[in-house]
């Protein structure tokens, strides 16, 4: 008899980010970063309360300060179901959301007990991301056009019609300069790097591959994602000076280590959930009308391969009587 699937906590966690997002996207364009991120960390944490886990944060707001933030270690869920890591970014970009320019999502990750990879201190971490076609195909540590090269020939195209997603900062300079040298198509991100490396499993949103240094909560969050979507990510530590150097050497975090997808995320259950709060590539933003909202999100499980885009619409009427979430 064939084993019967459990429940699919992704559909639980869905929740915990519409809550998010629809918190945060009522400061969209009010140019308030602590607005947006207090918002949504107080919608997240309300709901994810409610949820049968478990739940250890293992990627969230660092450590534990007197601002109420999802900190890492924090005790999440109501205790009673499987013991689960956690990674939580309330919302993926909150400078896309306070500034209103689209990218931004709320997004959660978790997976057994354990198997989650904590960079602790180390907050930025140099990135190579690929869709289903082409893992395999690409090495971190090799020129970016021989990855650009190996990309092109696995999705059959010419290496000018790859698009790299890359955030737009100083630090990726020589990966800007070397893919314009290669021939290929850029498409530069202020913020909102989950995203990037979801938006190379999906054909329709253009994107081939992420290349460049971002956070590494963020590389954690976006392997639960792509473990699920049969997507490649690898990663190495990139220290901003040497107090992290020195930071790295006494946790024993290895800077050398090429860190692969399942170094990320090493479990066969893991569950993901998204929800766009401002309109993007992946997933719409949330819409406002009369008395409710409209949510575009996507829940994803690796044990099942199962992957979902659900449109919500919520009344928010309702949601104010039984939700202590502040919706608006």
């Amino acid at each position: 008899m064939a084993e019967l699937p459990e429940r699919n906590l992704a559909l639980e966690l869905v929740r915990v980010t519409e809550a998010a997002a629809m918190a945060a996207a009522r400061w969209q364009g009010r140019g308030d970063k602590e607005g947006v991120d207090q918002a949504a960390v107080d919608g997240m944490r309300s709901i994810m309360a409610t949820v049968e886990m478990d739940g250890i944060i293992v990627i969230g707001e660092g450590e534990k300060d007197e601002a109420p933030m999802l900190y890492n270690g924090e005790k999440v869920g109501n205790g009673k179901g499987i013991a689960v890591d956690v990674a939580v970014d309330p919302v993926d970009g909150t400078t896309l959301t306070a500034d209103g320019m689209p990218g931004a999502l709320a997004v959660i990750g978790l997976a057994e007990r354990g198997s989650m990879y904590a960079p602790g201190s180390l907050v930025y971490m140099d990135k190579i991301a690929v869709g289903p076609e082409a893992a395999g195909m690409v090495d971190l540590e090799a020129p970016v056009e021989r990855n650009l090269t190996r990309v092109a020939k696995a999705l059959k195209k010419d290496i000018n019609d790859l698009t790299a997603i890359i955030l737009d900062r100083p630090r990726n300079r020589d990966y800007i300069q070397a893919v314009r040298e290669a021939g290929a198509r850029i498409r530069l991100i202020r913020d909102g790097d989950v995203s990037g490396a979801i938006s190379t499993v999906r054909e329709e949103t253009g994107i081939d591959i992420l290349l460049g240094i971002g956070g590494s909560p963020e590389a954690v969050i976006a392997a639960s994602a792509l473990l699920c979507m049969g997507g490649e990510i690898q990663c190495k530590l990139w220290p901003r000076d040497e107090s992290e150097r020195q930071y790295a050497l006494e946790n024993d975090l290895d800077l050398d280590q090429i860190l692969t997808t399942r170094d990320l995320v090493d479990s066969d259950n893991v569950f993901f959930a998204a929800t766009g709060v401002t309109d993007g590539e992946l997933l719409d933003g949330v819409d406002y009308y009369a008395n409710g909202a409209r949510t575009h999100s996507v829940v994803m499980r690796s044990r099942t391969g199962s992957i979902r885009f659900i449109d919500t619409h919520h009344d928010l009427r309702k949601l104010k009587v039984l939700s202590a979430v502040e919706y608006g």
